[in-house]
């Protein structure tokens, strides 16, 4: 068992803050405290940052090509759009850092959009779970025009070919 690591409170402060445990197994973050152990794992920072990160205005959709693709036909067959497409974290023992690849909307200052995001991303994960966020890189891999949509739709209707003969 290890000893819990507390910050110095005032006298008579009986809830000390926690610190995160330096004993936390490879991919999940911690904290200990007098009365109990408690684990973050990858997947809770992963999905915080995603729904941190699609907050932000600016912000299309998230994932690489074939991560969006792969999304596109899960959605089709029914399943729920993953809050995680697009991120990738590491979680020490204090501290996490996150991968982000974004889609943006057409016309935004991406500096400013990727600056918001890291922002986001690191006050929630921060917030949620008492990590430090070390670092937030982002990756532009695409940008959303206006209409896209409607000439992706018209591009799968003319190569399945006409419906009625």
């Amino acid at each position: 068992m290890t000893e819990a690591n507390t910050v110095n409170v005032p006298k008579g402060d009986e809830n000390p803050v926690p610190r995160a445990r330096t004993d936390a197994p490879g991919g999940q973050g911690g904290l200990a405290t007098p009365k109990g152990n408690t684990s973050i794992d990858s997947g809770v920072v992963a999905k915080i940052a995603g729904m941190a990160a699609r907050e932000v205005s600016g912000v299309y959709n998230m994932g690489a090509g074939t991560a969006r693709a792969l999304g596109a036909v899960r959605g089709m067959v029914g399943g729920d759009k993953s809050v995680t497409q697009g991120v990738s974290v590491e979680v020490g023992e204090r501290q996490a850092a996150v991968d982000l690849d974004l889609v943006v909307e057409y016309g935004v200052a991406i500096p400013d959009v990727a600056s918001a995001v890291r922002r986001n991303v690191i006050t929630a994960v921060e917030r949620m779970t008492g990590l430090e966020v070390t670092e937030v890189n982002i990756k532009v891999d695409d940008v959303h025009m206006p209409g896209q949509e409607k000439d992706e739709e018209r591009a799968e209707d003319s190569e399945q070919g006409p419906r009625v003969r």
